[in-house]
């Protein structure tokens, strides 16, 4: 599948084939792609952490607002970011703004990674972080961003509209 076919390919998958568990290779896979992406001043804030236990999943789908298919997933990868590290290149800017967009690019590479691998995935924003950063007794200096719960799909979402190229591009 060429880049373009892949990025149309990827959907938000929230529910998971509980038969078929993801590899430690695919997982490896997943989370090299992440490390592929760009960072500010190549500084790869980002910290991943990958739960397959069963009681950190439930308590993570819990704190995100109830979301089963959290809990449901065989993995699930909080990414997080190191703020210490950013903020000591780039300050109050690195804390607050280069860390969002570091880990945001990572989280594409894995969610496109995950598709390519034939696996989908969901990219959970909606969580209490400081919940979140206590079940997985994070140091204060790991932010956690984003929950990916990773599976083979027992879905096939339809692809949602989007807007029109001329509704979102402004040349100047």
């Amino acid at each position: 599948m060429d880049i373009f076919e892949l990025i149309r390919a990827r959907r938000s998958i929230r529910s998971f084939d509980p038969s078929k568990p993801v590899s430690d290779e695919m997982l490896r896979k997943i989370l090299e792609a992440g490390t592929w992406a760009p960072s500010a001043g190549n500084t790869q804030c980002w910290r991943f952490f990958v739960v397959r236990d069963e009681r950190i999943k439930r308590r993570l789908a819990s704190e995100a607002g109830h979301q089963p298919f959290i809990a449901e997933a065989p993995v699930v990868i909080v990414v997080t970011a190191d703020l210490e590290l950013i903020e000591r290149s780039y300050g109050e800017r690195g804390k607050n703004t280069y860390s969002l967009q570091d880990t945001a690019a990572a989280i594409q590479n894995m969610l496109l990674a995950i598709t390519a691998l034939g696996l989908g995935s969901c990219w959970v924003g909606a969580f209490l972080e400081e919940k979140a950063a206590k079940i997985l007794e994070l140091p204060p200096n790991l932010r956690p961003l984003a929950i990916l719960p990773v599976g083979y799909p027992a879905e096939k979402p339809p692809a949602p509209k989007r807007k029109r190229l001329e509704e979102v591009s402004i040349y100047r």
